[in-house]
């Protein structure tokens, strides 16, 4: 007999179950009434986008694009392809299609020469469009680029001058694997749209103000998003593949720093209102465009005396973001970092007063904070203000928000001028800190189980349950007649509050057996009076914590 294979949730994602789901329902209601509040609406995004909208918006040579995205590698099964290419490159695909189709001459140097300065031409026109948008500027065809530059360049002519040399008849394994190499490095670049799955939500909100031209109007435009993030990380406590974030953007003419501390403040009134009460604000400033390049630049021939001291991720960053070694919490880099020039020494005049702005209004809002001068942030789109907030009970992946100040993001995006303001919440390590701290609020649960006995008190049963769900109660009715004590036995294992009992009795009389069962006591009511009974024993609405006490 074959045996039948059993299907598991993949690597790095998981269910959420009742009753887990309710709470996160919750958490996530909560999120919506306090954003509100404060005048934020609802954004409901796409879970895929544009490769080069995370590539240009995020970085291309950060970790998130340049390792961790999920990409599908073939977009015309979801989409058409890419609509049009600007004219000067609407006949580089077909060349590069040609090209595809002719094999590298690996017999004669000067026949290679002629193949190797066609795709070299190319390859500039391929860069000319990226540049400008015109094709997709993806890491894929970003590595592909380097590595065909890198096998023509380099691995190709000395294997056929060592052949030629040598007057073997037959070219070498090494050369057509080379050869083969190249031929499928070429095929890999692409001319469509390559779409990947969101991994944040900021990049998507700027791309929808600038589609729907929310820049035209009035005030700043002031939303938020819920739903599920995509990275190809390693899992780990309350860290997923799959994940999940709520978020806040405030996009505009403005950069006041009195903006950076309301959503500040909307945040930390929302992590009190769900019980998340053991958390520490860091803020930082990491400047602008006219002062963080110089603070770079120095922070990065720094770093290159200590190059050898550090681990390999590090090394790397000082090359492709040099502010991202501040963020490593490996312990022998600790002393090192330590050492490293402060970017509060380096801001301009500007950047330095509106740090100061800033810490003036959190003050006047009695919001408790910490200045954190590593915190830089992990995406390349953040200047002036970022911010985290971090939790216990988490262990060294403690973070659970995480946010900046992007002015010039939707400019890079093809917008206009624009400034901007953000976070992202995790939610699942959100959830999890509020567990781990006992602070999870208790939700309703089954409120009413109702025992019936005999069919003709079936339609009085339906009746009742029907009523008390359209006040706001959950209630379970059994589909079929069982047994008395097997009935209130069920009840009991279900954890329902109370049990309606009603036989044909009290179906004649109209009154019906209340019985709680925490503790036994039951009374007799009457239908008007059951309905108003149980309504008044629902469960607040309200959450924990929301006195906003951690608040100064």
């Amino acid at each position: 007999m074959t045996e039948r294979r059993q299907f598991r949730a993949i690597k790095g994602t998981r269910d959420i179950l009742p009753p887990d789901s309710a709470l996160w329902n919750w958490f996530e209601h909560t999120g919506r009434e306090v954003f509100e509040s404060y005048n934020f609406g609802e954004i409901r995004l796409p879970i895929f986008e544009e490769t080069s909208l995370f590539a240009r918006s995020i970085g291309v040579d950060t970790d998130v694009v340049a390792k961790e995205t999920y990409t599908l590698e073939n977009p015309e099964e979801l989409g058409e392809p890419r609509e049009s290419l600007d004219p000067k490159f609407s006949s580089l695909e077909n060349k590069w299609n040609s090209l595809i189709a002719r094999r590298p001459p690996i017999d004669r140097l000067d026949a290679f020469e002629g193949y190797k300065r066609q795709v070299s031409e190319l390859l500039d026109v391929l860069e000319k469009g990226m540049a400008v948008g015109q094709v997709p500027r993806t890491p894929g065809n970003l590595q592909n680029i380097k590595s065909i530059r890198q096998n023509l360049n380099e691995r190709i002519p000395l294997l056929l001058k060592a052949f030629i040399d040598e007057g073997v008849e037959n070219p070498p394994d090494a050369l057509e694997s080379q050869a083969g190499f190249l031929t499928r490095s070429l095929a890999r670049i692409h001319f469509t749209d390559v779409l990947t799955l969101r991994p944040e939500a900021t990049a998507s909100v700027c791309r929808a103000y600038i589609e729907h031209n929310m820049h035209a109007l009035l005030g700043n435009q002031k939303l938020y998003y819920i739903g599920p993030m995509f990275r190809r990380e390693r899992p780990q406590k309350g860290r997923y593949r799959q994940f999940y974030q709520i978020g806040a953007e405030v996009l505009g003419q403005s950069d006041a720093p009195a903006i950076d501390a309301e959503v500040l403040e909307m945040l930390l009134v929302f992590f009190n209102r769900v019980g998340l009460t053991r958390t520490t604000l860091y803020v930082n400033s990491i400047g602008d465009k006219n002062c963080r390049p110089q603070y770079v630049e120095q922070l990065r021939k720094e770093l290159l005396k200590v190059k050898d001291r550090l681990k390999e991720d590090s090394q790397r960053r000082i090359e492709t973001n040099p502010l991202r070694v501040l963020d490593s919490k490996i312990p022998e880099e600790q002393p090192i970092i330590e050492k490293l020039p402060r970017i509060a020494d380096h801001l301009c005049d500007e950047c330095r007063a509106h740090f100061a702005k800033l810490k003036e209004e959190l003050n006047l809002r009695g919001i408790d904070y910490k200045e954190n001068w590593r915190l830089a942030r992990g995406l390349d789109y953040y200047t002036r203000t970022t911010f985290e907030v971090t939790a216990e009970g988490l262990g060294s992946q403690n973070a659970v928000c995480g946010g900046g100040r992007y002015d010039g993001l939707v400019e890079l995006l093809g917008g206009p001028p624009t400034k901007g303001i953000g976070f992202a919440i995790g939610t699942d390590r959100s959830i999890l800190s509020i567990e781990e701290s006992g602070n999870a609020r208790k939700l309703g649960g089954l409120a009413v189980y109702i025992a019936w006995m005999g069919q003709a008190s079936y339609p009085t049963a339906v009746s009742v349950a029907r009523k008390l769900r359209a006040a706001g109660l959950a209630v379970e009715l059994p589909p079929e007649e069982m047994k008395f004590k097997k009935s209130l036995g069920l009840a009991d294992k279900l954890g329902a509050r109370y049990a309606v009992i009603i036989g044909e009795d009290e179906v004649a009389s109209r009154t019906f057996t209340l019985k709680r069962l925490a503790d036994g006591d039951q009374k007799k009511l009457a239908e008007a009076e059951l309905l108003e009974y149980l309504e008044s024993e629902r469960p607040a609405k309200k959450g924990t914590g929301n006195d906003e006490s951690n608040l100064r």
